[in-house]
């Protein structure tokens, strides 16, 4: 019945027109930890000053259920196993994470050029939630942030409630460069919806639901090759807590639960 309904909902959504077909997903119709064929996690303390401590294999923060991903952020204490007492940097001088989440990742698993990438999910929601839907280049580790590229399919702000986020981050002649759209809808945490790029040689079309929000064209990072939207990239799944963009927590929200039915990429026919 999900496979069915999906297939209706794709069909129906905004420059749709029968051209594409499944090359890897999750559907999460299994129980226990996510599938490790998969996936594989972010651990600990990781970027923009976050509260969370990411962690690994931990059903607590990240389980299948009931047919869907579930990850958890929770208001609970957890030991740092880098802390060093005098170091300077905030990834190592907290002795304790007051949160911790979960982050998922298809590095060394899956990764993709051009295509669908297609997540329905149903957010968290409070002060301080940030989830998000987005891709890295898969060699950031050699050429780092933002040379890689980086796009957001999806990022909410729970200080925003109405607000859906796309962003897109790439580096001209080694400078930082951002350009984003975003969508107001009611409530949108209070329902599942379907979190979509359409990914093509030239451009990147962001869609909620079937409502197509906000496009980026390739080229505006580069015209040649190296450009990091026409090389292979990475997805990750996260729930961050604070940090830069999600700002002041609210505790009394917690536990938040991020609900994710299905993740599915696609390629265009004949492609």
């Amino acid at each position: 019945m999900k496979i069915l309904i999906t297939a209706l909902l794709l069909m129906a959504a905004s420059g749709y027109s029968g051209e594409w077909e499944m090359i890897w997903s999750d559907e999460f119709d299994y129980e226990g930890l996510p599938d490790k064929t998969k996936w594989d996690y972010e651990e600990g303390f990781i970027r923009n000053n976050e509260m969370q401590y990411y962690t690994r294999n931990r059903m607590e923060n990240a389980r299948v259920e009931n047919g869907m991903l579930v990850i958890e952020g929770r208001k609970e204490q957890w030991k740092n196993p880098n802390y060093r007492i005098d170091s300077a940097s905030w990834r190592e001088n907290r002795e304790y994470a007051e949160y911790t989440a979960a982050s998922l990742i298809t590095l060394n698993k899956a990764s993709w050029r051009y295509g669908r990438i297609e997540v329905r999910a149903k957010l968290p929601r409070g002060q301080g939630v940030w989830p998000a839907i987005w891709t890295l280049g898969i060699n950031r580790s050699e050429v780092r942030w933002p040379q890689c590229g980086e796009i957001d399919i999806m990022e909410f702000i729970g200080r925003e409630p109405n607000l859906i986020h796309a962003n897109i981050h790439y580096a001209v002649e080694g400078a930082h460069q951002s350009n984003g759209g975003k969508l107001e809808t009611e409530s949108p945490y209070g329902d599942f919806h379907i979190y979509a790029i359409e990914w093509y040689s030239d451009r990147i079309d962001f869609f909620f639901d079937e409502i197509k929000y906000y496009s980026f064209s390739i080229d505006q990072a580069g015209q040649g090759s190296e450009n990091a939207f026409r090389k292979p990239h990475y997805l990750l799944i996260n729930l961050a807590l604070g940090g830069s963009w999600g700002g002041e927590i609210d505790d009394s929200i917690f536990p938040q639960k991020y609900l994710i039915d299905y993740v599915r990429v696609y390629k265009e026919k004949n492609n």
